[in-house]
């Protein structure tokens, strides 16, 4: 029997809080414990081309070298070069980060330069794997992510109004 495939979906935005700490939407937050084995561990990497961060549960090491595989054998179809060695150090060059029963996490500095993070975040699930944009990077991105934008804008007016009030 197969194991089910965790999946990222949905959008969450979370300001920084106290103690420097900003906090995992619900969704993703049981889909990144359940798929990192019950562990509260979240790993983040760069993404591949665009200015955000990529997350995941652990278990999503264990489809790497498949996935590295696919991707050097489309290459080779293409006639593409492919870098082997790049590409196995982007997918394993991931971060773990410990987060508590609330889902808060401290974003490492190191990652959160690498994707221009300041004090917000928003989180899109993307299937295998959710992205963490800085609200003004996903802005500015071309068409295609309409949809993602459309959340981050809606949901950073209700989350910085709530705060507000606070």
């Amino acid at each position: 029997m197969a194991a089910r495939a965790h999946i990222y979906s949905g959008q969450g935005f979370s300001l920084q809080r106290d103690k420097n700490r900003f906090v995992l939407p619900n969704p993703i937050r049981a889909t990144v414990k359940e798929s990192s084995g019950g562990k509260a561990v979240l790993c983040l990497a760069k993404h591949d081309r665009w200015t955000c961060l990529t997350g995941f549960g652990l278990s999503r090491v264990d489809d790497f070298a498949a996935q590295i595989a696919r991707e050097e054998e489309t290459a080779l179809k293409k006639g593409v070069d492919f870098d082997r060695d790049l590409r196995s150090m982007q997918l394993y060059g991931f971060f773990e980060v410990p987060f508590d029963g609330s889902g808060r996490f401290v974003m490492p500095e190191h990652l959160a330069s690498l994707a221009n993070i300041e004090g917000e975040l928003f989180f899109q699930g993307a299937g295998e794997f959710f992205t963490v944009w800085n609200p003004d990077e996903l802005a500015s991105m071309p068409s295609g992510l309409e949809f993602a934008q459309a959340a981050c804008a809606n949901l950073r007016a209700k989350e910085t109004a709530k705060a507000k009030k606070g």
